[in-house]
């Protein structure tokens, strides 16, 4: 009977065939396969709890949106006229205040000079705009 049973073991054991693992990364990034990307991305953003604060539109009243239009017209304009004054039509010297910009336009040896300071955060830029 012992005989027997190394026999079937000897013959079940020739057809039983083995393999190497070989381990292969899920991550496109580690060496996986590529198609993998999107499913990570997705899955990785469905498990996302933070908000983005920039992603949700201010809601603004048709006041500020008149306000806003105005000062970008009134800076469009002081545009133009620069142009314009480089071209040989005259612009006014003195100082504007176009909502919380404050402009001082003056002439000097170098050409004409613009200050613009934002009365908000105190940046100010000066354009120069030569004879």
């Amino acid at each position: 009977m012992k005989k027997f049973i190394i026999l079937l073991l000897f013959l079940f054991s020739s057809s039983i065939f083995c393999q190497q693992l070989v381990y292969t990364p899920v991550n496109p990034n580690f060496g996986g396969n590529t198609f993998n990307y999107q499913w990570l991305l997705s899955s990785a953003n469905a498990q996302n709890s933070f908000e983005d604060a920039s992603s949700g539109r201010q809601e603004r009243s048709e006041l500020e949106d008149f306000q806003r239009s105005l000062n970008r017209q009134l800076l469009g304009q002081l545009t133009r006229d620069v142009f314009n004054a480089e071209f040989g039509e005259g612009l006014q010297e003195g100082v504007f205040n176009v909502g919380s910009l404050l402009l001082e336009i003056f002439e000097t040896g170098e050409g004409l000079v613009i200050n613009i300071l934002d009365t908000n955060t105190g940046e100010q830029t000066q354009i120069i705009v030569p004879n």
